[in-house]
């Protein structure tokens, strides 16, 4: 289980115009947003992508560097930034699913065509959203089992505007005895 406060795992993914992603290597003034998403299948996944892309501007001006990142192949990552008109925001692709285990998400297997009639693949991860300090620490983190209620990324701003102001330490770091 990943504890806010700890070192993230490796993540190193092609990107469709930014080239390689290496969160270890990404120099964010603050964090870096990392929001990995279902695929191109996901209709809620698109409606989700395409208000990071149009917020990513305001995470930067936060010092906040974005990427969103799925287990899709490169086609389909085409696909999806297209549909979602991918610009500032940096999209992954290739997200083995080793990878996606590592970082605490849950693993589904497919049940044919979603609801917009593209098929799943037969393996895919669910969602999950990170901020990773530029030391690669955890600040924060939320995990779904399911692609519906997610994080609002309005509000996720309005956090970090309160973490800078107070420098709010990540919380949930505690896994001692009970």
């Amino acid at each position: 289980m990943l504890i806010p406060r700890q070192v993230a795992p490796e993540l190193i993914v092609e990107t469709l115009s930014h080239g390689r992603f290496d969160l270890a290597a990404d120099a964010p003034g603050r964090m870096t947003l990392v929001c990995f998403y279902r695929g191109l299948h996901c209709p809620i996944c698109a409606m989700y992508l395409k208000e990071l892309e149009r917020l990513t501007p305001e995470f930067a001006e936060r010092n906040v560097t974005t990427i969103a990142i799925s287990s899709d192949n490169e086609s389909r990552a085409l696909e999806m930034g297209k549909k979602i008109g991918a610009n500032d925001l940096r999209l992954g692709y290739g997200l083995s699913l080793v990878d996606a285990r590592k970082w605490g998400l849950y693993i589904s297997t497919s049940r044919g065509k979603t609801s917009i009639g593209i098929e799943e693949p037969e393996r895919f991860s669910e969602p999950g959203l990170f901020l990773i300090r530029p030391d690669r620490t955890i600040y924060y983190l939320s995990v779904q089992s399911m692609p519906f209620v997610r994080p609002n990324f309005r509000e996720l701003l309005q956090a970090i505007d309160f973490a800078i102001a107070h420098d709010y330490p990540a919380r949930g770091e505690y896994i001692g005895e009970l």
